[in-house]
């Protein structure tokens, strides 16, 4: 009881972890990264699909994005998605395929990066200790249903705890080096 409550705490709390991960590669740095448009959203024929099912995304030069849609057609759909999302990215589009240029960060735009990335990793804690939250009500629960005793619920709760306290410093380990990424000239 308590090996699979632990588990699926384990299980809740990686994938915040990596939810956290997928969240901060689509957050600008410095440098042009695919990463940061594969999942942006085109309405594509009236279906939301996500750029990287629609094109080909390279950086080939540090501070340039190319997009190279499977469908031509579609060229005018990602232009305008990108221009509606929040990135501050006007496309090139030559017909065939859309350039991004990259430009360099403000320190302004800089420090509000670094607030969002706070942000997101805070959520991010806040996710880990409701899994915490709740598998440690589950374990009072099969306590207080007699299907594990006392001592194995006090050493349930403080593997849960040590758990928690892993995940929690994984989250800051990726929100510390994320900002770190965003501040490098």
């Amino acid at each position: 009881m308590v090996e699979d409550a632990l588990a699926e705490a384990e299980a809740r709390m990686s994938g915040a972890g990596r939810t956290l991960e997928d969240d901060l590669s689509g957050i600008r740095t410095g440098r042009a990264s695919p990463a940061l448009i594969e999942r942006l959203q085109v309405d594509y024929y009236g279906t939301p699909t996500t750029l990287v099912q629609l094109a080909t995304i390279s950086a080939p030069e540090p501070r340039l994005l190319t997009i190279r849609p499977f469908d031509p057609g579609s060229l005018k759909d990602i232009e305008r998605a990108i221009l509606a999302s929040d990135l501050g990215l006007t496309p090139n589009n030559d017909g065939k395929m859309i350039r991004l240029n990259i430009p360099a960060l403000t320190e302004e735009r800089r420090r509000d990066l670094v607030r969002h990335v706070h942000n997101r990793v805070e959520e991010a804690k806040v996710a880990v200790r409701n899994v915490r939250r709740d598998v440690h009500n589950d374990l009072r629960e099969f306590e207080h249903e007699k299907l594990i005793s006392e001592d194995e619920l006090k050493r349930g709760e403080e593997r849960l705890q040590k758990l928690t306290d892993v995940h929690i410093e994984k989250v800051s380990t990726i929100g510390r080096h994320k900002e770190a990424e965003v501040l490098e000239v």
